[in-house]
């Protein structure tokens, strides 16, 4: 396996993996149940079924093209699946567009960084909070007392964020002036701003020199940390063993291997799946 690292002692080690998963029951935030997603007969996402729990940051890892991102885009609606249910609280997301998904609560951030480059970086977090206002135009036009309190709040919400996020000295700077670290914790901050309370990284670390990925690394565990449920989509094997609750891996879009850290970078067939047979790269 690429860029692998020791991961931190665990106590539960030696413990039966099933006593281990009882351990883990926090009740789930989202479900695969039986998933696939097909292309022209050409099955990407093949009968996967996962159970990610709340306040956890759960990993999905696997070579280029197993099926990572597939599977981010049929949590978030971009894809219909081809067959299987996907549950969001206990509800099926099936038929439910992108924006009603984000409204439940469902946020991601992409490979390639969407930032809005001629807006401010306070602007693009407000841009977030944009499906949580259910204002007419009309209302608006008006500029009514309703609407007036509504943008207080937003302005609160806006600058917690960006405080949380580490971004509040440059609120004010366009976010295509800044570097492409700040970028990414941009967007994530304008993800976080829809209140999301499953937020989907996909290689958040992409990109990033070893400072600014030990930085990511801290961002991402804070936010677990304050409630929020993380996806999280990686090759930087490094980051996924240090900061990973528990690991899934897919090949060819189906599941071969899920556990916690130490015992996935010790599985035969995760280190088969990413070295080959012979261990050849």
């Amino acid at each position: 396996m690429t860029n692998e690292t020791a991961a931190p002692p665990d106590k539960n080690a030696d413990q039966p993996a099933n006593l281990k998963r009882a351990m883990r029951q926090k009740g789930n935030i989202l479900e695969f149940k039986c998933v696939s997603k097909s292309f022209g007969g050409l099955s990407a996402i093949d009968d996967l079924s996962l159970e990610v729990p709340r306040r956890e940051i759960y990993s999905i890892i696997g070579p280029n093209g197993a099926g990572k991102t597939t599977a981010v885009n049929l949590i978030t609606g971009i894809y219909p699946p081809s067959g299987g249910d996907i549950y969001f609280e206990g509800k099926n997301l099936n038929g439910l567009k992108t924006h009603q998904r984000a409204r439940m609560g469902i946020a991601r951030t992409f490979q390639n960084i969407q930032v809005f480059k001629d807006m401010t970086v306070r602007e693009n977090v407000m841009a977030g909070f944009h499906n949580r206002n259910h204002f007419g135009f009309l209302r608006c036009l008006l500029y009514t007392s309703r609407v007036r309190r509504q943008e207080k709040v937003v302005g609160q919400k806006t600058e917690e964020v960006l405080s949380f996020l580490d971004l509040t000295d440059k609120a004010e700077v366009r976010g295509g002036d800044l570097p492409y670290g700040d970028r990414k914790r941009i967007e994530i901050a304008r993800a976080l701003a829809t209140g999301a309370k499953l937020l989907l990284l996909d290689e958040p670390v992409a990109g990033l020199n070893h400072l600014e990925t030990e930085q990511m690394s801290h961002t991402i565990g804070r936010i677990r940390d304050s409630g929020v449920s993380i996806i999280l989509i990686e090759h930087d094997m490094n980051l996924v063993m240090k900061i990973s609750d528990w690991i899934t891996v897919i090949n060819y879009g189906k599941k071969i291997a899920e556990g916690p850290p130490h015992e996935i970078q010790k599985n035969p067939e995760v280190i088969e799946a990413y070295l080959g047979t012979n261990g050849d790269k």
